[in-house]
């Protein structure tokens, strides 16, 4: 009987450039691309945006 062993993660596509991803840099294929995202992570290129909360709350 043979038994198929099954990735522990799904390959996916690079997000910066989209080749196969490897499994010591995953999702991204190398080194390079996990440092460019990284890079735009600290520059504040990427962004979550933020609602503010309304002041009424105290009205109630």
């Amino acid at each position: 009987m043979s038994a198929k062993i099954e990735p522990l993660r799904p390959k996916r596509k690079c997000p910066e450039c989209g080749k196969e991803s490897k499994r010591e840099t995953y999702p991204f294929c190398s080194q390079r691309c996990k440092d460019i995202d990284l890079n735009r992570w600290l520059s504040g290129a990427y962004a979550i945006p933020v609602t503010e909360a309304e002041d009424n709350l105290d009205d109630e």
